[in-house]
């Protein structure tokens, strides 16, 4: 009888840059529209609300580029370090090992002789991979990388921002704090929804999230902006 070889879908695979794509698209519409926002409760012309929300959109998307790579790379030279060091000792205390690894599978609810035979066969075909995934925790689908979580970003946030500014352009001075706000508050359930989606996840509860905190920042941005704009 033939084996399954029915693939089962998880989307583990996805958490890297699914992370980072949907902390991007969410900052971007915050802090674009939040800054927009400000900056049209303060009174201010059109040129000066476009000049700050192009400004805010370019200096956010490298912001976050910059900080997704520097810190997805310190995870990854902590990563790199971790299996150095494993490699020196399976290459200098093998039995040390094997027994280390024996032992985890015994925590987890194997014979000590069947833990034994399971890691002396795992060890035997990658014992470094064994090693990294087993006691470790790193694995090839959710290893850093930092490349990918930078342009995930970078992206993500330019394609957030651009959402409220566009509102800002094609709405009447008079009317842009609520339009912005207003669309921008669609758009944060919008990406609530699909970064669900793409998850596996309750949409209830990511829209309520997005929302929530993007309406906050909003109402926050636009008290300040006000409150600016009267005193200057």
């Amino acid at each position: 009888m033939p084996r399954s070889t029915h693939p089962e879908a998880h989307r583990t695979d996805r958490i890297g840059w699914l992370r980072a794509a949907v902390l991007g698209a969410n900052d971007g519409i915050v802090s674009t529209a939040s800054l927009l926002v400000g900056v049209a409760a303060a009174s201010a012309g059109r040129s000066e609300l476009i000049v700050a929300g192009v400004a805010g959109l370019v200096a956010g998307a490298m912001s976050m580029a910059a900080g997704e790579y520097v810190s997805v790379s310190s995870q990854a030279d902590t990563e790199s370090a971790d299996i150095a060091r494993e490699r020196a000792e399976l290459r200098n205390e093998p039995d040390k090992e094997l027994r280390e690894l024996a032992v985890i599978y015994e925590k987890r609810g194997l014979e000590p002789a069947l833990a034994a035979q399971v890691a002396q066969q795992l060890m035997h075909h990658d014992a470094i991979g064994a090693h990294a995934r087993d006691e470790l925790g790193i694995s090839a689908e959710l290893a850093a990388r930092p490349v990918q979580a930078a342009l995930a970003s970078a992206l993500s946030f330019a394609a957030g921002a651009v959402l409220p500014l566009v509102a800002a352009l094609v709405t009447p001075a008079p009317h842009v704090v609520t339009s912005v706000s207003a669309t921008s508050l669609l758009f944060l359930a919008a990406l609530g929804v699909l970064s669900a989606s793409a998850g596996g996840a309750s949409t209830a509860k990511a829209t309520g999230r997005v929302v929530f905190w993007g309406a906050l920042a909003m109402a926050l941005t636009a008290g300040a902006g006000k409150l600016f704009g009267t005193v200057v």
